[in-house]
């Protein structure tokens, strides 16, 4: 089975989860990646890195087969039906959560998660003959428990039986203690369907593309870590960002950038409870001091991320080198204050309590960006070439200010720094011809300028068209952008990164030009793979994805799309003006009528479902 399999295209691949830890599943029924109870642990499963040895959980047909294969619907359980010439099967997979007992309906930080994975075998038609090959090290934490009769070998188990219309076999990789029976696996199927549904329940969402801003909305939530509030940026490391390339690193961190936009996306949407959460994890990486912020975190807080090479494995289709940890930890991106400074407005926007901590540490910020903002940075890209005087960067500079200001009131010297800031921006970071540029002084342009009219600064509408066209005239291809050309200290080039192209139906919006925006984001839409998912980028001659996958980039992308786009159809222009708070105020204010915002979004809630609020190993 494995021997002749390879690799498989990233697109082939389906997320499953428990917000702790995750699992990949092709199309063809293997397990190629899988890491248990924390994002970044050392993975059970890893052929998706190296296919010549990598361990793996394979199990389908013997002979021929067709696959048809769908989430279970408003869920992330994954359901791959394969049809043979004999029968048909549905093989249902998972990582069983649920809330504990007495958590309240929007209680989703205390989740019960026993970091089991499942595969549970239906019989549909006939009868159908299948394989089964688990390849992990002997030593490993957890072991096969199942209802077929094993054969062991070295670090393989492997297992050939039947199932016919009616049966249910089941496999799961759990701690060698684990208690486990059909019965048990049945509980836990319900269990785990009826948390994902509950959830699912509170999005308040109402335009026009529910199931596409629903299972973007699954996918971030399954990069959630609940014990502490943190949001990873993809569930894997070192998936190529060009076949053969060497631009390969580990997202299963924390990226205070990133987590800011994911809570932005799902505040937009109804959900209050991450935000709340990922609030505090915020505020505790603050309180040593805003000069000790970093660009990103491990998942329980953990400020050493040391980038090292794993030099035995081959990586993805042969892209080396594959990497755990990420050095730009440690970068100087002063753009994240902004992001940080936005995330407060609309937390507090929406009923958010700021404690007088929280507010110090705000406060601070705006007067750090006095002393920072006039010196070069590495970008919100995280450039490993020179240091340069980012027009992005500086215009999060002026957001830190902007949202200062209307947090804590007119302060004298943040209204004058905002103004300064502003007026450098349009003498050094505007070329001749009327656009941005992505530097002072310098002639490229770069896809995030695509940003600023979602975060509020104030542009022309005619700087803003010539600023998307050069960026357009630079960038894309087709409906693709990549992110820049400029010298990055890297060799060879990327793909195009799916979120600048969500950006663009936003700055279309911004310019009025709302049908070529809702035409731009229906084709993004179909661009995604078989199960509604994205990776980080796009190949834009083939649409074969790159990047590290699933990506909360691009799923929060499309979701502030949607929003925007039926903002815009409701209230025109005004509805997507003033930045990210603004907009989910008038999203959530159009879904829930006259119910207050933070009964809306802060209320503990009495809806509950008796399975999922059950322990779930009960």
């Amino acid at each position: 089975m494995a021997e002749a399999r390879g690799y498989r295209p990233i697109a082939d691949y389906a997320a499953i989860g428990d917000c702790h830890g995750c699992a990949l599943v092709a199309r063809d029924g293997g397990i190629d990646w899988a890491c248990f109870e924390r994002f970044d642990a050392d993975p059970l499963f890893f052929r998706l890195l190296d296919a010549r040895s990598g361990a793996h959980f394979d199990m389908r047909p013997r002979g021929e087969y067709a696959v048809t294969r769908a989430y279970v619907p408003q869920t992330n359980l994954l359901r791959t039906v394969f049809r043979t010439s004999s029968g048909e099967v549905a093989v249902t997979d998972f990582m069983p959560v649920g809330r504990a007992p007495g958590a309240g309906a929007n209680d989703y930080v205390r989740l019960r998660a026993p970091g089991w994975l499942v595969r549970r075998v239906e019989g549909l038609q006939g009868t159908v003959e299948l394989e089964l090959r688990v390849r992990m090290p002997a030593n490993a934490p957890r072991m096969l428990h199942g209802d077929v009769t094993l054969e062991r070998e070295g670090e393989e188990a492997r297992a050939a039986f039947s199932v016919a219309a009616g049966e249910r076999r089941f496999a799961v990789i759990a701690p060698a203690d684990a208690r486990i029976d059909a019965a048990v696996v049945d509980r836990l199927l319900e269990t785990t369907r009826a948390f994902w549904r509950e959830w699912l329940s509170y999005c308040r969402y109402a335009g026009e593309y529910p199931e596409a801003v629903e299972r973007s909305a699954l996918a971030l939530k399954l990069l959630t870590f609940p014990r502490t509030g943190a949001c990873v940026a993809a569930f894997t490391t070192s998936l190529p960002e060009r076949i053969g390339g060497e631009r390969n690193w580990d997202y299963r961190y924390c990226w205070i950038r990133d987590a800011s936009l994911m809570l932005h996306a799902l505040a937009g949407i109804g959900y209050a409870a991450e935000a709340h959460s990922f609030f505090g994890f915020l505020c505790e990486r603050l309180a040593p001091g805003v000069e000790k912020l970093q660009v990103m975190y491990g998942v329980e807080g953990e400020a050493d991320l040391v980038e090292r090479i794993l030099e035995h494995l081959e990586g993805y289709r042969g892209s080396r080198p594959v990497r755990i940890g990420n050095a730009a930890f440690s970068q100087n991106q002063i753009d994240l204050y902004g992001y940080i400074l936005e995330g407060a407005w609309v937390y507090r926007s929406l009923g958010g309590h700021l404690s007088a901590g929280d507010r110090r540490a705000l406060i601070a910020i705006a007067d750090f960006i006095e002393g920072c903002w006039p010196r070069p940075d590495t970008g919100l890209w995280e450039s490993r070439g020179p240091l340069r005087h980012y027009v992005h960067s500086k215009a999060m500079c002026w957001v830190v200010l902007d949202r200062a200001i209307r947090l804590f009131g007119a302060r004298p010297k943040w209204v004058a720094l905002r103004d300064e800031i502003r007026a450098a921006i349009l003498a050094r970071g505007r070329h001749p011809h009327g656009h941005l540029r992505q530097a002072f002084d310098e002639d490229a342009v770069d896809a995030a300028l695509l940003q600023l009219p979602a975060l509020g600064f104030p542009l022309d509408r005619e700087t803003l068209r010539r600023t998307r066209l050069e960026v357009q005239s630079q960038l894309a291809d087709g409906d693709f952008l990549e992110r820049y050309r400029t010298d990055d200290g890297l060799r060879g080039r990327e793909g195009a990164f799916l979120v600048c192209s969500f950006w663009l139906v936003d700055a279309l919006l911004a310019e009025g030009e709302a049908g070529e925006a809702q035409g731009l984001f229906e084709r993004l839409c179909a661009a995604a793979n078989d199960v509604g998912l994205y990776a980080e980028e796009i190949d834009p001659t083939d649409g074969a994805f790159l990047g590290n996958f699933p990506q909360a980039f691009t799923h929060f992308g499309l979701m502030n799309s949607a929003v925007s786009l039926e903002l815009y159809r409701r209230f025109g222009a005004a509805g997507i003006a003033g930045g990210y708070a603004e907009r989910a105020k008038r999203a959530v204010r159009a879904s829930v009528g006259l119910r207050g915002l933070a009964a809306a979004f802060f209320s503990t809630g009495r809806i509950r479902l008796r399975s999922s609020r059950e322990s779930i190993l009960a």
